[in-house]
């Protein structure tokens, strides 16, 4: 397996109540976020979202998709969603929210990941390169359309 860590940071001209209830409702990421195919609840999870898994299909812009399950672990509303990740990707993500102002939010979010589809370990010393851009790529399709959801 492969390992990659990626850090992105979004800076959103919204509250963070909003931005915080884009991001936690996966199941219409579709709807916004250019590159997520498809989002299929697996296990509903507890009150607060905890426990809950979903399975997200993506496009990448290299052209490969990519499908695996995420649980949630944990949640501090409108502070942090962090979720394991597995199937065709394997780790953890952290959803980082900040309060700068009323009206602004700045949201990182760190993905420690391993593949485990033989065809990206294989490739992964010369297209390291390629996977991080794509990461790149997909994540401003998110930041794009967050963006266009929320009307800043």
């Amino acid at each position: 397996m492969s390992d990659y860590q990626f850090v992105t940071v979004w800076n959103i001209d919204a509250a963070v109540e909003r931005v915080w209830d884009a991001i936690e409702d996966v199941d219409v990421w579709p709807e916004w976020w250019k590159g997520v195919l498809s989002v299929t609840e697996i296990e509903k999870g507890g009150e607060t979202g905890v426990g809950s898994i979903r399975r997200t299909v993506w496009r990448s812009a290299l052209p490969y998709r990519i499908e695996f399950d995420s649980e949630v672990v944990r949640i501090e509303k409108h502070k942090l969603i962090e979720a394991r990740a597995f199937g065709e990707l394997d780790g953890l993500g952290l959803w980082q929210f900040e309060s700068v102002t009323s009206d602004r939010t700045r949201i990182q979010y760190d993905w420690h990941v391993k593949t485990t589809k033989a065809w990206m370990n294989l490739l992964a010393p010369v297209a390291r390169p390629f996977f991080r851009w794509n990461h790149d790529t997909i994540m401003r399709w998110g930041e794009e359309g967050l963006k266009s959801r929320l009307g800043v």
